[in-house]
């Protein structure tokens, strides 16, 4: 039998629309034949898989109307991954300081979707053998991130973003009008916390990280087992988280900028 296995029509069809990107790239500009020549399909397949790239944004004519190149659309996708990667940059070291500072684990989170998605954590020295959240989606409505990611939106973003509240505890916001109260709590004391509301045993308070537009951007967390991160021991690593988020928004440019002396 033959190792030769055509790839899916579907799977193909990606291959050859990240080629023609890859060609633009290269090129600066093309014509539905190069392209077709290049990536060894006839002119109306090329021509189809380039109008479909061009209605979604990332392919664009140019002036010659028989020519392509890179659409906006390119952009805003870079530009995402872009801010992820400053988000990440700017707050390694106080994320590194806070950790050793509190004892406990931290997390910065970003929106990706109908979730909340964990981007880098640091373990503090209370941590024995904790849960490495990096990489994984989060639901939005039982997390202290979440509940930063979601207070940085419009009451009429809600009901796309979180289309549902299943329960994960019995402590687990289920109801709109319950989240919606949270929300509002959020925006009013500048965090949230979370506590048994994904696990049992488990918690967590978050503060907004935000951009140079003042956009909640992103969300940094202290979380822990609740024996140890109880209520009153929020309130007193609370500066120290607060300051923190605040300082990587600094570094992404929001705020008042310090005078030199």
């Amino acid at each position: 039998m033959s190792n030769d296995v055509k790839p899916p029509a579907a799977v193909q069809s990606v291959e050859r629309a990240v080629t023609i990107l890859d060609i633009l790239a290269r090129s600066g500009e093309s014509g539905v034949t190069e392209i077709a020549a290049e990536i060894g399909v006839h002119k109306s397949t090329a021509f189809r898989l380039v109008s479909t790239l061009e209605g979604g944004g990332l392919v664009e004519q140019t002036e010659d109307r028989g020519k392509y190149r890179l659409g906006v659309g390119v952009l805003r996708l870079a530009g995402a991954t872009t801010a992820r990667l400053d988000v990440v940059q700017e707050a390694r070291t106080v994320c590194r300081k806070l950790a050793a500072d509190t004892g406990e684990t931290v997390n910065v989170a970003v929106l990706a979707g109908l979730s909340a998605l964990y981007l880098h954590q640091v373990a503090g020295s209370s941590s024995l053998q904790p849960h490495n959240w990096v990489g994984q989606h989060i639901p939005l409505h039982a997390t202290s991130n979440g509940k930063v990611l979601l207070s940085g939106l419009p009451d009429a973003e809600l009901a796309r973003i979180v289309p549902s509240l299943p329960a994960h505890t019995d402590f687990t916001l289920t109801t709109r009008k319950r989240l919606r109260r949270a929300l509002e709590e959020v925006r009013k004391q500048g965090y949230a916390t979370a506590v048994d509301e994904l696990e049992i045993g488990l918690a967590a308070v978050a503060a907004p990280i935000r951009d140079v537009e003042g956009e909640v951007t992103a969300s940094l967390s202290l979380s822990g087992p609740t024996f140890r991160l109880t209520s009153g021991r929020v309130q007193e690593l609370l500066p120290l988280l607060l300051d923190a988020a605040a300082e990587v928004s600094r570094r992404l440019g929001w705020g008042p900028v310090a005078e030199p002396s």
